[in-house]
């Protein structure tokens, strides 16, 4: 008679179990994917400072979260946030993200924009605003906008957006002042102010720190006045430079990593921009708002923003969705209103 082992057979699958080596494990450890960042970084091609352009310019591109609405804009109002979008993770995830989204950034094209030719950017875009006669916020349509701007900055940028008429987007904006009550209007030119992170040109951002610890420095030095808290005021000061300049691939690569160093930044694990593109997301809640930097889920490739209440206030219900972008295209071109081949 064969010997029968009295122990119940779930004990035995487990004892086996623990003799066999543990399966291998597909993904990448923590020193393997610091090396292959850092490879990547090291090879990314080498910033072009000659291409620059105005922040003055890229001001009138880019109007404020919220503004007036004229009387008589055909809006809609933004439905709440879906309630499945809302749950945030662990701080750490959002660290996770970013690095992929920095060994993205880090492998992509440089700019290839001449001096004399025009950055092209183009995108879908929604903004929140109050009808002039009050009421609640409402959410202009989604629609296109496309901007050219001067590459060296020494020429007139063009704005166009659908339902609007071309704006001019002149390097250097005229200043109306008034000497004295009932005085004829001095029409003056000022000079430009002096390149910052918040008012960046080309070059500045060719020229920015490319070690994570040292842009962030630079940032915090740079916005330590304006309203919300000191985190605040870096995490959208990154934000700005990611969504509004071109910047060269290894500066892209340290505004991410810089930002996964801010204390506060989470991951929204599903979010969409303008276009209706489902990413992951990171995200920084300051006065009762959430910002969003949504990525795509399989290239790490920056997307678009969006705004979201996370508390009702006057503005509307938890969950409205105060703007939204889409950044669909950027390429150089030779003169404004000229779309890329």
């Amino acid at each position: 008679m064969n010997d029968i082992d009295p122990r119940p057979q779930d004990a035995l699958r487990a004892e086996l179990t623990e003799l066999l080596p543990p399966p291998p494990v597909p993904e990448f450890g923590p020193e393997r994917e610091r090396e292959l960042r850092r490879a990547l970084l090291a090879s990314a091609r080498p910033a072009r400072p000659a291409v620059w352009w105005t922040r003055r310019a890229v001001r009138f591109a880019v109007p404020a979260l919220v503004c007036g609405v004229a009387a008589g804009a055909v809006l809609v109002a933004a439905p709440p946030e879906p309630r499945e979008q809302r749950p945030v993770v662990r701080a750490e995830g959002a660290s996770a993200v970013l690095s992929r989204a920095a060994l993205a950034a880090a492998a992509a094209p440089a700019p290839d924009a001449r001096p004399e030719q025009f950055v092209y950017v183009e995108s879908l875009v929604a903004r929140a605003g109050r009808p002039a006669g009050g009421g609640p916020t409402v959410v202009e349509p989604v629609h296109r906008r496309q901007v050219w701007l001067s590459a060296d900055g020494s020429r007139a940028g063009l704005l166009r957006e659908e339902g609007a008429a071309d704006q001019e987007l002149a390097p250097r904006l005229p200043v109306y002042e008034l000497d004295h009550r009932g005085a004829e209007p001095r029409r003056t030119v000022p000079e430009p102010e002096e390149p910052s992170v918040t008012a960046p040109t080309h070059a500045f951002v060719a020229g920015l720190p490319t070690e994570p610890e040292a842009l962030l420095r630079l940032v915090r030095e740079q916005t330590r006045t304006g309203g919300g808290d000191a985190d605040q005021r870096a995490f959208t000061a990154v934000g700005t430079l990611l969504a509004e300049t071109w910047a060269p691939p290894r500066v892209t690569a340290a505004l991410f990593e810089a930002a996964a160093r801010i204390p506060g930044v989470v991951v929204v694990p599903s979010a969409r921009d303008a276009a209706g593109r489902e990413g992951v997301a990171v995200a920084r809640t300051a006065g009762g708002e959430r910002t969003q930097w949504v990525f795509d889920r399989a290239t790490s490739a920056f997307l678009g923003e969006r705004t979201v209440l996370v508390a009702a206030s006057d503005a509307g219900p938890a969950g409205t969705v105060l703007s939204e972008t889409a950044v669909l295209r950027k390429a150089a071109v030779g003169r404004a209103g000229q779309l890329p081949g």
